[in-house]
């Protein structure tokens, strides 16, 4: 019987834990389908790259580079997640279902998608304000769509990349490689 209580114990106390991501990956956010999660409960990840994606933008292509690091990467333990926005010139005005449909019809997208939010101004995601707040380590507003935010698997930010930093460049590559040591 004691066995069977301490066997309990501990599985209970093991799921619990894995509710309790650390830092930025513990920031409860929604899938592209509007259920609740974290960066966190995505399973085998060792390096998060977050990316602010909208469908009708000048950098849009880069879904493709983001496609190629993940397929790259995944099997080491990148995740690489995609956060529609529509901040930056109304570039993403379509529905979750619309952007979904977009990302799998043109680009093969099959890294984790999540619900449009807004990161910046007073309605900015709890996410993107600890992403660009004086306490992130490469604090400072977004500045467009496609900036990318590169998290370890402490939930805290490595590094940060702007749009014009393209997803197959060596400076982007080398980071996400250092980090999944």
């Amino acid at each position: 019987m004691r066995l069977l209580a301490l066997a309990l114990t501990i599985l209970m106390t093991s799921l619990h834990a894995e509710d309790k991501a650390p830092g930025l990956l513990g920031v409860p956010v929604k899938d592209i389908d509007g259920k609740a999660t974290t960066l966190g409960a995505v399973k085998g990840g060792k390096a998060w790259l977050v990316v602010n994606v909208a469908s009708e933008c000048g950098y849009t292509r880069q879904y493709a580079g983001l496609q190629s690091l993940y397929d790259n990467f995944k099997s080491k333990g990148l995740v690489v997640a995609g956060f529609p926005c529509n901040d930056f010139g109304g570039q993403e005005p379509a529905s979750e279902k619309d952007i979904k449909k977009f990302c799998k019809t043109n680009f093969k997208v099959t890294f984790p998608m999540y619900a449009k939010v807004a990161i910046k101004g007073n309605d900015a995601h709890p996410l993107f304000e600890k992403l660009t707040g004086k306490d992130a380590g490469h604090p400072g507003p977004v500045g467009w769509n496609f900036n990318k935010f590169l998290i370890g698997a402490d939930g805290k930010l490595i590094a940060r990349f702007g749009s014009d930093v393209e997803p197959d460049s060596e400076e982007l590559e080398k980071a996400i490689e250092k980090a999944l040591k």
